[in-house]
């Protein structure tokens, strides 16, 4: 849970770019791969990454910019990326500008139970971290180059002259 705006914003700024990151590695041609009945195409979990920041925080109250909740993925990733730059932007702005450090112990209803705001921050972040992780798999079936996040990923070793870890 957060307890101050800052440590959220400080967090977020490297879950979104880190985020971006990983998108800006998808092609057009992988969007719609998919090697397994039982899981998203890259582009469903993408834009289910990019709508969820509006849908999970206008839930708390805030007005934060994006895409419907059931709308659909578009068909180019230049898309993805610009819807989704543009709310994570509007969770920063929509924070910062509405919320304080004690407002993040008031309690919302989401999803039928009830959230203090610094959970659902930390929720969001999770989420999407969550997300993301799935998202990388898929590009590696999928033959794309998946960039590190939290350290280097495979491709990133020789540039450092590593060896990957097996």
């Amino acid at each position: 849970m957060y307890r101050t705006i800052n440590d959220f914003i400080t967090d977020w700024n490297h879950e979104s770019e880190s985020t971006l990151k990983v998108l800006k590695n998808i092609t057009n041609e992988a969007l719609n791969k998919k090697n397994n009945e039982n899981v998203r195409t890259i582009a469903v979990l993408s834009w289910h990454i990019t709508i969820t920041l509006a849908e999970m925080m206008t839930k708390t109250g805030l007005k934060v910019e994006g895409p419907a909740e059931h709308s659909k993925a578009p068909e180019n990733i230049d898309e993805i990326i610009a819807a989704y730059e543009n709310s994570a932007k509007s969770v920063t702005e929509q924070v910062e500008k509405n919320w304080t450090d004690s407002s993040l112990e008031e309690e919302t209803n989401m999803y039928g139970q009830s959230w203090k705001k610094g959970v659902t921050l930390s929720i969001l972040i999770k989420h999407q971290a969550h997300h993301r992780g799935q998202l990388t798999v898929l590009m590696r079936h999928a033959g794309l180059k998946v960039p590190g996040v939290y350290g280097p990923s495979k491709e990133e070793w020789a540039p450092m002259n590593m060896a990957a870890p097996e």
